[in-house]
């Protein structure tokens, strides 16, 4: 009997008549034959209202408290998928983090998943019993719920997928992950497959349909996943398959187009030595709690280095703080970030002239590029974004994928 661990959303948890619908999904898995366990996120707007509360109180993310409090929302969709699941005429039960237990280990809001004990839901399945966790926390070394931050539900479903030995589906609101964003690009198609590295590309470039933690686990581990839609009907979702490079029967050059809003980038001029060099810069940043993307460095013609980096807009009034201190500091807001995925990029200089070639054609400047392994990213005016979009998905014929 193939086991599955069915991983339902906030959107999915929506309402009463979502849970309904998200519990006929998981039956419909059983009656194919399927073993099944459920982990859910909270109901939509909950985690977000429960952090307002912590805020109005004195308690912000990364305080213990806020994670008890936070945690709260998963606990209570987990009781009530289990009351839909019954009432569908199924056994099941809801399992909390501290009863099985998951093992965590780091700071409130950002933990990482150390272990998982299987053997309760273990016993629930043997039984027959349907376990519906709740996702999104664990329990540290002494004892308290502690959360694996946004999106972490999605790395709950694969760490336990790992340790029951189970494939993992991720339902969300859209069937699967799509060549760019529908909303922008009507012409967008879905994938029936990616890859691991792709998957996890487009998550981090702004995509998002998953957490790239879950993404690094279920690599890590082994564990197949797929994206399918809660708002098909039972059954009907075809979805997209996450799977390991090698399972890839045809290796696109572009897979997709991904984009993030609100960047903003900051330039310092002739930066030099070692109390005050690059290394000085992002240990400060690190610091303050700034996460830093695309970096650029060169030589200036007076020495030391000339550094651009960026950032999100949200956190460049910390980065600016950070690094008061140096001289010719500067900084630019509206911007945007779009990215070109796949792993096909690898030794493929044509990807990269496409992509100027079609921005200088749409007299689109680009205010920075970065590259890996398998993506370009450009640093764009955020007005030109959605231009960018669909200009580049038209120039990699991403509609035919």
């Amino acid at each position: 009997m193939t086991r599955l661990v069915l991983k339902f959303g906030g959107t999915s948890m929506g309402s009463p008549e979502r849970i309904a619908h998200s519990a006929a999904i998981a039956a419909a898995e059983i009656a194919n034959g399927h073993q099944v366990a459920v982990v859910v996120s909270a109901m939509a707007g909950e985690t977000d209202r429960y952090l307002g509360h912590a805020s109005a109180l004195g308690g912000g993310l990364g305080e213990i408290e806020t994670d008890t409090a936070l945690a709260a929302g998963e606990q209570a969709a987990a009781a009530l998928m289990a009351l839909a699941l019954k009432q569908l005429g199924l056994k099941a039960r809801s399992v909390l983090a501290w009863q099985l237990p998951i093992e965590v280990e780091g700071p409130p809001g950002a933990a990482r998943i150390t272990g998982i004990d299987g053997e309760v839901l273990e016993s629930l399945l043997a039984g027959g019993v349907i376990p519906v966790i709740a996702g999104f926390q664990g329990v540290d070394a002494q004892g308290r719920l502690v959360t694996l931050g946004r999106g972490g539900t999605d790395l709950s479903a694969a760490a336990i997928a790992a340790v029951l030995g189970a494939d993992c589906d991720i339902y969300t609101d859209v069937d699967g992950v799509f060549t760019t964003d529908p909303r922008i690009e009507p012409k967008a198609t879905r994938l029936e497959r990616i890859s691991h590295d792709e998957m996890l590309e487009l998550a981090a470039m702004g995509a998002k349909v998953l957490q790239t933690r879950s993404v690094e686990y279920a690599k890590a581990k082994g564990v197949a996943m797929r994206v399918k839609s809660s708002f098909a009907p039972p059954g009907h979702s075809a979805g997209t398959e996450v799977v390991n490079e090698s399972a890839l029967a045809e290796r696109r050059v572009v897979s997709g187009i991904a984009y993030a809003r609100a960047q903003a980038r900051i330039a310092i001029p002739g930066i030099e030595g070692s109390t005050s060099g690059p290394g000085a810069v992002f240990a400060a940043l690190a610091a303050a709690g700034v996460h830093v993307d695309m970096i650029v460095q060169g030589r200036a013609r007076s020495g030391g280095s000339n550094l651009e980096f960026s950032v999100e807009g949200r956190d460049l009034r910390a980065a600016l703080a950070a690094l008061a201190g140096y001289e010719g500091l500067g900084s630019a807001v509206g911007l945007a970030k779009v990215s070109v995925v796949g792993t096909g990029l690898r030794g493929r200089a044509d990807v990269a002239r496409t992509l100027y070639g079609v921005l200088e054609r749409e007299a689109i400047e680009v205010r920075m590029l970065a590259t890996s392994e398998i993506k370009i990213s450009a640093l764009v005016n955020e007005d030109a974004l959605e231009r960018a979009v669909r200009a580049l998905h038209a120039a990699y014929r991403l509609d035919e994928a």
